[in-house]
């Protein structure tokens, strides 16, 4: 699992992925969201703007990424 540090309060699902090196740019984190490739606590999540906070784990394929608010 990586760790992926924000240094907001919230992310959106999106731009979250394109932070986290899963998408190269919007539209393909759009497209990947859209697929049904993304899971959020276990969920799938078909939502880009679904705001991610601190302790929420994010799977895209194989890589799996917890959210970790900057201190």
């Amino acid at each position: 699992m990586i760790s992926i540090e924000i240094q907001t309060d919230t992310i959106e699902l999106q731009k979250f992925l394109k932070l986290a090196g899963l998408a190269e740019s919007g539209g393909q984190a759009k497209q990947i969201i859209l697929s049904g490739e993304v899971t959020v606590n276990g969920v799938s999540e078909k939502r880009r703007g679904l705001q991610l906070k601190a302790g929420d784990i994010v799977v895209c394929g194989a890589q799996t990424c917890q959210v970790i608010k900057r201190t």
